[in-house]
């Protein structure tokens, strides 16, 4: 094999696609004197509901997925006892939320094509705990949602989906992930996303119950928004308020706010760039020893937050040889996940082994994440194609 020399310029793995427009709004920020949680976190709330282009929904800004998903299974009353079937395949912040409020994650496997939850283990996991299923759609494909609405119906389940990787993601024929019948949705716009903050997430909703619980809880239980309570609008001289329960600082600030604006606005257009490379990357590595990243159905969108493939049994070269080369040449990677059997808590805790788990256990220990974000110029992704045919071709 050869090792393409590295140029002197490094490529990331990912990089934030901001704008001048991001730029000028985080400035009139700043020089508004309003930086936490204000005029333009509200903006962006119902901007984002427009962008999902359903009426009915409700969107809360918080400062992380993580922060969402916890509030979001809050509000439906999970705590200690109950059970919520989550797939092995993920971050940890799926299931450390569940530990948050003392409940018990029931880990499953994926689908192996597509690495998504598998609705066949989720109905095989259902018990009398089981309160909800927290799915993830992976790397910009979602999850097959038909099924597993049917299935919580069935059972009595709440459906909370972690879309941090999924905007915009659609499913159910053409539906955009956020407006499906679950009970709520949450992405997220940490600065590795389509849409990036910096840190940031949203809860989306259709249940006003869930809505008014989440944005209660996300400052502390306060029974008045900050900027409520600042505006000059509120009685008693803007000083006064009631903690009515002990919530959490889970408020997105309106600097982070301010550059969501304008990523939602170009959101279909980093999409496309990220699909185009995908094409590329299709393209160039249909004759390499490589099992290629699934497609989104016919009909549906796939996001592409991440392009992740997986080394085949002809492959010269193992995973991590590939990316300690990749690195040589001056290409950054990543694995996407180490799944959580492999992690000493989740391990340990709940008695998992990798022969639970076939689907996840196979694709992590032959799989590698590629860089793929809007940013990227046609001379990178032709540097990525280079080094992967002159280590794999």
């Amino acid at each position: 094999m050869s090792i393409v020399t590295p140029p002197d310029r490094y490529l990331p793995f990912a990089l934030p696609d901001i704008g001048e427009a991001e730029i000028a709004e985080v400035v009139d920020t700043l020089r508004s004197g309003w930086i936490t949680t204000g005029p333009k976190a509200r903006r962006f709330e119902r901007d984002f509901g427009e962008f999902l282009a359903s009426g009915d929904l409700h969107a809360i800004a918080v400062n992380s997925a993580t922060a969402g998903l916890h509030l979001a299974l809050e509000a439906l009353q999970i705590g200690p006892g109950d059970e919520v079937i989550v797939p092995v395949h993920t971050f940890t912040a799926t299931a450390e939320v569940v530990n948050y409020l003392g409940a018990d994650p029931v880990f499953v496997d994926v689908d192996p094509v597509t690495l998504t939850i598998r609705p066949e283990a989720v109905e095989a996991a259902i018990t009398p705990r089981t309160r909800a299923i927290l799915p993830v759609h992976y790397a910009g494909l979602a999850c097959a949602m038909d099924p597993l609405v049917r299935i919580a119906a069935k059972h009595g389940l709440q459906i909370v989906e972690d879309a941090a990787h999924a905007l915009p993601a659609t499913s159910c024929g053409g539906r955009l992930i956020g407006t499906l019948d679950t009970a709520a949705t949450v992405f997220s716009f940490y600065a590795t996303k389509t849409v990036a903050t910096g840190e940031g997430g949203m809860i989306v909703t259709r249940s006003a119950k869930i809505a008014e619980r989440a944005r209660l809880m996300r400052i502390h239980g306060i029974s008045r928004d900050v900027f409520d309570r600042y505006s000059g609008k509120a009685d008693h001289g803007g000083w006064y308020y009631e903690v009515v329960a002990p919530g959490f600082k889970y408020n997105l600030p309106d600097l982070a706010a301010a550059i969501g604006l304008h990523q939602l606005a170009r959101a279909h257009a980093m999409q496309q760039r990220r699909a185009a490379i995908a094409a590329a990357y299709h393209e160039a590595f249909s004759c390499l020893p490589v099992e290629l990243p699934a497609p989104a159905p016919a009909g549906e969108l796939h996001a592409w937050h991440l392009y992740v493939i997986r080394l085949g049994r002809g492959s010269r070269i193992q995973r991590d040889e590939l990316i300690l080369a990749l690195r040589e040449a001056g290409i950054g990677t990543s694995v996407h996940y180490v799944p959580l059997h492999f992690h000493p808590y989740w391990r340990e805790r709940y008695g998992l082994r990798p022969g639970d788990f076939p689907a996840s256990t196979d694709a992590y220990r032959c799989m590698i994440s590629l860089p793929i974000y809007s940013k990227m110029a046609d001379a990178d992704v032709e540097r990525v194609i280079g080094s992967m045919r002159a280590l794999l071709g």
